[in-house]
């Protein structure tokens, strides 16, 4: 039996970058939804839309944002120690609520050995709404392009010990038309996995040089060893997990674990996925 259209559709993260373009795309084409937001006064006002403050570390709060609902939009937490249990919180809510489906911002190449590791978090937690007994469908999000662009410095170079590995990074609007396209129909998407990627695998080189050319700004990409990239990283006095996490952001590229290119966009939207000088030109 698919969702009832008359309950809404909880959004997580509706003042994020996904979160948010996904409530504004699913608002506009009339179907009901409910923000569940952290920060009332930053939440988009949404024809159709109610709104719940809360948190994934709230498992009341979780509580309350479910009850009614059919299909949540669950983005991943924000990068901390505590994400898990905070997935937890909102998995065993949903489970707890009689949801049907969950779709959750996954990463490529999820798995309890992947190179960056914050995709472990991302494969647990899978693996929670596995064995929870929902629906779900996972998006599985390469990193995105819309984020290559502030791995330049000021002095216009990219550094990290990528060495000459290739990302195949996609858009975040791709990501957000992807998962709007799931939640207004989530049976047709009933227990699949899709991995988000561009059109191409770039190299780092190659994305400075795409950068270069369309903003006129002169950048390069210098590949460091991993002992250079956590010392030059350290004046940021980060925790070790996030240091961590920075490095293995370009390790994971040099292993190769990024470097796969799906037909998964095109597939669900009917056009090519947008490409890094797309992007870059508007």
């Amino acid at each position: 039996m698919p969702p009832r259209s008359d309950r809404p559709v909880l959004i997580t993260g509706a003042t994020g970058a996904i979160g948010g373009r996904v409530a504004d795309a699913l608002a506009r084409s009339g179907v009901p939804t409910r923000l569940f937001v952290r920060s009332p006064d930053r939440a988009p006002s949404l024809a159709g839309s109610s709104i719940i403050q809360g948190s994934y570390a709230d498992p009341a709060t979780c509580a309350a944002a479910l009850d009614g609902v059919d299909t949540a939009f669950m983005v991943s937490a924000t990068e901390s120690p505590d994400r898990l249990r905070e997935h937890q919180n909102f998995v065993h809510a949903a489970a707890a609520a009689g949801v049907r489906h969950i779709v959750y911002t996954s990463f490529a190449g999820a798995s309890p050995t992947a190179t960056f590791t914050f995709a472990r978090d991302h494969f647990a937690t899978e693996q929670l709404i596995r064995r929870s007994g929902l629906k779900f469908t996972f998006l599985r999000d390469n990193f995105y392009l819309d984020v290559l662009v502030h791995w330049v410095g000021a002095d216009g170079v990219i550094r990290g010990p990528a060495g000459d590995g290739a990302v195949a990074a996609v858009a975040r609007d791709d990501v957000a038309a992807v998962a709007t396209t799931v939640l207004r129909a989530p049976e047709a998407s009933t227990d699949a996995t899709y991995t988000l990627t561009g059109p191409r695998s770039l190299r780092l080189a190659q994305v400075a040089e795409t950068i270069g050319a369309v903003t006129g700004r002169a950048t390069a990409y210098h590949p460091e060893t991993v002992p250079e990239a956590y010392t030059s990283r350290a004046s940021y006095n980060a925790p070790q997990w996030q240091l961590d996490a920075w490095v293995s952001t370009y390790t994971a590229i040099a292993a190769g674990e990024l470097a796969e290119v799906t037909p998964d966009v095109e597939r669900l939207l009917g056009r090519p996925a947008t490409s890094l000088e797309q992007l870059l030109r508007g």
